[in-house]
């Protein structure tokens, strides 16, 4: 995987906004409108996420989709 660490960072970012609204995966997929296996390979960086299903969390979480890509993702380690 290319951006391992990106994926892995959108996946805490979005288990925080829906553990912050006290939802269950169950009950973001119901309001995004997808499965509720694709948002457990999304928080746990199995799943490269598509721009179809970004607009769908975003609107489920009633958010802009700026406001679902924006968060820190760490810096790559240095090569030994």
């Amino acid at each position: 995987m290319k951006n391992e660490l990106v994926l892995q960072a959108f996946g805490q970012h979005l288990r925080r906004l829906r553990e912050a609204r006290g939802w269950s995966q169950q009950a973001l997929a119901d309001v995004a409108d997808v499965s509720k296996p694709t948002i457990y390979r999304l928080e746990t960086a199995r799943y490269s996420v598509t721009l179809d299903v970004l607009a769908s969390l975003a609107q489920g979480l009633e958010m802009p989709l700026s406001e679902l890509l924006t968060f820190p993702v760490p810096p790559r380690p240095a090569a030994a």
